[in-house]
């Protein structure tokens, strides 16, 4: 009887423990397939402010800069030897002189000896082709009155003899020009109307033939010689059109606040060395009258109004990246970007031409994009007004 109850206690014993075991079992695979509580991470968008932007219809403005140069620059030289006797007041360094006037004057008394020696060797030449000439026209008598038939030979009509006092007469008055010519230049006279820039003599100095004298620069017309890419002149309409229409040029000192109207004179028809560009002439009369005046040296900002270009996005200048980029925001909220090349810019905007595939409706553009923005990236677009 007690095995019996020691069997049955056994086997209570052993069926509550594979119970137990089930249950464990069952619980713990209850509790690894549980459901796992997510947390909603929120997702961040920052905001950036952006542009509504459509393409349009521009006209495009080509700024460059150049320095103002004197249409003529000469260094003048003495074309005589001779001592200076006598220097103008107008012949000072930062005064104007009108063309024609006497700036230097040389010591003359030699040019006048020999002008005075090639008019008597003018008379004396002239003097013996007269007499030659008297003498053909007697021999010619003579030949007649001789009764002798057929022609007479050029040396009895002395005709040989003609022409070299003829020829001494040519060569004498050549002489005279020469000699009254270098009697010219013992004067010293400005070729233009000039500003004095530099004045190399003084009274009594002693001045060879080539030597400079003074530099000058002329005061008729300043030039701006300023070189544009093919872009730019792409920008803008024909040569043949500006140069007809006397196409005006806004002028800006870089240093300052002087401002002048100029106008297109020429453009250059090589490209240079170095740029590897093409230059524009442009020209302001009577530069040294204007107001302010406008000196030579000056560097100069010039703009210049060009031709309409269709299909142009009108950005801020902040809107292209350092990396030559600009960030839109596309239609999932998300930033995107292109290279741009700006077609042209004023003061205050680029004009860029967009790829076709967003040309068609208006963009939202990042009016100041940041190093730190990545394609994807997710933003929250804040619109600003057009400051246009």
């Amino acid at each position: 009887m007690t095995k019996r109850i020691q069997w049955l206690a056994f086997i209570a014993a052993a069926i509550i423990l594979v119970i137990a075991f089930i249950i464990s079992r069952q619980m713990m695979a209850d509790y690894a397939n549980r459901p796992i509580i997510k947390r909603e991470v929120a997702v961040i968008r920052p905001d950036v402010s952006v542009l509504n932007v459509e393409t349009s219809r521009y006209q495009a403005i080509v700024s460059v800069f150049g320095a103002a140069n004197p249409r003529f620059n000469v260094m003048l030289s003495a074309q005589v030897v001779g001592q200076v006797e006598q220097l103008s007041g107008e012949f000072e360094t930062g005064l104007r002189v009108p063309k024609g006037a006497t700036l230097a004057t040389l010591e003359n008394s030699d040019y006048l000896a020999a002008v005075a020696e090639a008019k008597q060797q003018v008379a004396e030449a002239e003097l013996l082709f007269m007499q030659e000439q008297r003498q053909g026209q007697q021999a010619a008598v003579e030949w007649q009155a001789s009764g002798l038939g057929g022609e007479p030979d050029d040396l009895v009509l002395r005709k040989p003899q003609l022409a070299q006092t003829q020829a001494a007469v040519n060569n004498a008055k050549a002489q005279l020009r020469r000699a009254e010519k270098d009697l010219q230049f013992t004067e010293i006279k400005a070729p233009f109307d000039a500003l004095v820039v530099s004045r190399d003599i003084s009274p009594g100095s002693f001045v060879q033939s080539g030597a400079q004298v003074a530099t000058l620069y002329s005061t008729d017309l300043i030039e701006v010689n300023v070189s544009l890419s093919e872009r730019e002149w792409q920008s803008l309409p024909a040569i043949s059109q500006m140069l007809a229409e006397a196409w005006p040029v806004d002028l800006q000192a870089v240093e300052g606040d002087g401002e002048w109207q100029g106008r297109v004179l020429r453009s250059e028809q090589h490209l240079d060395g170095t740029t590897r560009q093409r230059a524009l002439i442009i020209g302001v009369e009577q530069p040294l009258d204007q107001q302010p005046v406008l000196n030579p040296g000056t560097f100069i900002k010039a703009t210049l109004a060009g031709s309409e270009r269709t299909g142009l996005w009108q950005l801020p200048l902040t809107s292209l990246s350092q990396r030559g980029d600009i960030w839109y925001v596309n239609t999932e909220n998300q930033l995107a970007k292109f290279t741009a090349t700006p077609e042209f810019s004023d003061a205050e905007f680029i004009y860029i031409t967009p790829p076709s595939e967003l040309a068609e409706q208006a963009q939202q553009v990042l009016i100041q994009p940041i190093d730190s923005y990545l394609p994807g990236m997710a933003v929250t677009p804040k619109a600003v007004a057009n400051s246009e």
